[in-house]
């Protein structure tokens, strides 16, 4: 193949990748996941992609790409493709204004609210972005792979702490996601955990069991009991037993979430049912709220097929009860703790329509505030590593549950 039609083809790959981000697509079947691949990598990560792209263009340029029709019509595409990368970069930084809306409208309750979404930072710096993968943060240390249930399963956990740490830490457990049958503690939300324990919290990230192994409620009870050790045996590692939050995306959302929903509940909690498992607060991104499917948001893509074989091994029809159950928004009630759900518009495997169905059950009921933000453009697992979006992410985070925080430690000193 000659330089002009290699690059037109590397053109033509290239333009894939940036249209996969700019458009959202559903119901490709077997296309599904790498669709999804193209979309969160291109997505979060566009000037890296226009760093590549142009690093190409100069070497099939320099190698005489240029010298027929094909080449030129690659040149075309490429700055095609630049022009929506520059449109992708756009609405990333647009997320900054999704959350301190969804701030300031969840908590225009309180005036000392206001005060902290001026704190937010309007700019992610340049050597952030930069680095998306580098993760580690001077003043945090890691203590690995400590065991919180049964032996020879997966129940181990890490705990992210600060260094230094004067008195209990307030405390956040991250529940990670993998659709129930993959994934591990050390792959999600690093971005989140290493910036709160650097500023003074303690950060515990779970192991559970999965299916198809387990079988639901395994993985509930396993987070579930995760928690139970940090009340219990926490306070050893410099947590605040009094003062718990629960984070998780996809699957880790919707355990998050069913977590905070079933304060208490012994069906959930077998072995350790006088352990007090509420939470102040639930942070669940992209996570799967309904696994009925009862508002028909994903049609022909429904997820019951997998659930039934793999996660829930019974069907819907036979036993409804034990599918609402694992459904957060069956669970909605007016005692549950203050929601902050995050979802992005583009999200290829949790439809973003489900996650509006649940913020409204959950906002007709609860009694503390239940905030939403829909991010423009943003796929699925947009805030495993840094980018724009995920930077502004952990800022909103940061600053939601530092408020409630707050609110927390003033009734304490009263």
């Amino acid at each position: 193949m000659s330089t002009p039609a290699l690059f037109l083809l590397a053109s033509v790959v290239g333009l894939a990748f940036t249209a996969s981000a700019l458009f959202r697509a559903r119901r490709l079947a077997a296309l599904q996941i790498p669709y999804f691949f193209a979309a969160w990598m291109t997505g979060e990560l566009a000037l890296h992609h226009v760093a590549w792209q142009a690093v190409a263009t100069l070497v099939f340029v320099a190698f005489g790409a240029l010298g027929a029709w094909p080449g030129w019509l690659g040149l075309g595409l490429t700055l095609v493709s630049w022009a929506g990368l520059v449109v992708l970069q756009g609405r990333s930084a647009h997320s900054a204004e999704v959350f301190a809306r969804a701030l300031r409208d969840g908590l225009a309750h309180d005036p000392d609210a206001a005060a902290r979404l001026r704190e937010l930072p309007p700019q992610v710096p340049f050597r952030q972005i930069a680095r998306p993968f580098r993760m580690r943060r001077s003043g945090v240390e890691r203590v690995r792979d400590i065991p919180y249930g049964p032996a020879g399963h997966r129940n181990h956990l890490d705990v992210y702490r600060p260094r230094e740490r004067s008195g209990p830490c307030p405390t956040l457990l991250q529940i990670h996601g993998g659709g129930w049958t993959i994934g591990r503690k050390d792959q999600q939300a690093l971005p989140l955990m290493n910036r709160l324990a650097s500023d003074g919290w303690v950060c515990v990230a779970a192991n559970y069991r999965l299916s198809p192994r387990a079988t639901f409620p395994d993985h509930l009870i396993d987070v579930k009991r995760a928690l139970a050790w940090i009340r219990t045996e926490g306070p050893r590692f410099g947590a605040d037993p009094d003062f718990v939050v629960v984070t998780g995306g996809s699957a880790g959302g919707h355990l998050a979430a069913l977590l905070a929903l079933t304060t208490n509940d012994a069906r959930f909690q077998p072995g350790f049912e006088d352990v007090d498992t509420s939470v102040a607060a639930c942070v669940p991104f992209y996570g799967v709220y309904d696994f009925l499917d009862r508002n028909q948001t994903r049609g022909s893509a429904s997820m019951v097929p997998f659930l039934e074989r793999v996660v829930m091994k019974c069907s819907p029809q036979g036993e409804r009860a034990r599918w609402d159950e694992a459904s957060p928004i069956a669970q909605v009630h007016a005692g549950a703790p203050p929601f902050f759900v995050i979802h992005g518009t583009h999200d290829a495997l949790a439809y973003v329509e489900e996650a509006r169905h649940f913020v409204e059950a959950l906002r007709s009921v609860s009694a503390n505030p239940v905030l939403y933000a829909e991010l423009p453009g943003a796929q699925h697992a947009f805030d495993l590593f840094h980018s724009r979006r995920s930077a502004h992410a952990v800022d909103a985070v940061a600053c939601f549950l530092g408020y409630l925080h707050a609110l927390y430690a003033r009734r304490v000193a009263a």
